[in-house]
């Protein structure tokens, strides 16, 4: 297996879904809670890359075994197993070694926190698995949106704000006497919701976006996502309401003082994003507008982190 063949079995260039969330994290607990541990914070970087990786690796050898349509973009050109003519037992073997080295640092961060972070680890591990694997991967159902944006969206901003305020009352849990108690602090656990929904709902619309692209295939291919189920108008109008829903929570966000007031300019993308809105509902493919959704996300969530990378400058 050349590099080349490695960066695209596991979609290098899709990594921004989870390294976006983990960076907007990690500011957000600088700003609001002033702590930061390099430790944990490379701990957690490296484990995360590497499941986001082996989750890609399994996604793509799942779909060159499952699939009943052999010819086409998604299949010979997108697929790195049929384009790199890579064999099963190397792919499987690279999937096995980030699994491994995800496990490993995983385990390690856990060992520097408490036992909530690997809680949400392991949950977080099983159900990255999941999503592409067994007998009824969750990609294949209705519930994908749901799943990669809950858990890519709000799980990764948590943790990776979690490790570095695990002792500071945010979530306390303790284990005494056969008994688990555990304290949270549901104001601060609704705010870390609110800066996760433009995360959130960028990440499941990449999902939709890519499912609306492929109806066709996926029926042929007996994957029953969600815009299978409720059809390609509906699911165009949840795409663009997910957007309006994540600059609803930072308008919010803006209002209660959580954020600083330089992040107001994470409002100035919504027009960029409406365009290209407009743009995936003249056409839905993923050779040309999928690329829409990718875009949105970035400009969105990098625009946050940048805002509260200046607020912390000026601070």
């Amino acid at each position: 297996m050349t590099i080349g063949s490695f960066l695209e079995l596991v979609e290098i260039q899709t990594k921004v879904a989870s390294i976006i969330p983990f960076l907007l994290g990690t500011c957000y607990a600088v700003y609001r809670f002033d702590a930061f541990n390099l430790k944990n914070f490379l701990l957690m970087f490296v484990s995360l890359f590497c499941i986001d990786m082996a989750t890609t690796a399994i996604n793509n050898y799942q779909d060159f075994k499952r699939a009943n349509k052999k010819h086409g973009y998604g299949y010979e050109s997108h697929n790195a197993m049929v384009s790199h003519n890579l064999k099963e037992s190397t792919a499987l073997a690279m999937i096995f070694m980030l699994l491994a080295i995800a496990i490993l640092f995983g385990i390690l961060l856990f060992l520097n926190t408490n036992i909530l972070v690997l809680v949400l680890g392991v949950l977080s591990f099983g159900i990255g698995v999941l999503y592409s694997f067994g007998p009824i991967p969750i990609s294949r159902t209705p519930f994908g949106e749901i799943f990669s944006g809950g858990f890519m969206g709000f799980i990764i901003p948590f943790i990776a704000i979690y490790i570095h305020v695990y002792d500071q009352n945010v979530v306390n849990i303790a284990m005494k006497g056969g008994m688990i108690n555990l304290d949270i602090n549901i104001l601060e656990i609704l705010f870390i919701a609110l800066i996760s929904l433009p995360s959130t709902v960028g990440i499941s619309n990449i999902m939709l976006a890519n499912n609306i692209c492929d109806i066709e295939d996926d029926l042929e291919n007996k994957r029953y996502t969600l815009p299978v189920f409720i059809g390609k108008g509906p699911a165009l109008k949840v795409f663009k309401s997910l957007y309006y829903i994540g600059y609803i929570a930072l308008v919010i966000l803006l209002i209660i003082g959580v954020v600083p007031w330089v992040s107001v300019i994470t409002l100035a993308t919504f027009v960029l994003v409406n365009k290209h809105i407009s743009t995936f509902y003249e056409k839905q493919n993923k050779k040309d507008t999928f690329i829409v959704a990718v875009k949105n996300f970035v400009v969105v969530n990098m625009t946050f982190v940048v805002t509260l990378v200046v607020a912390l400058i000026m601070k």
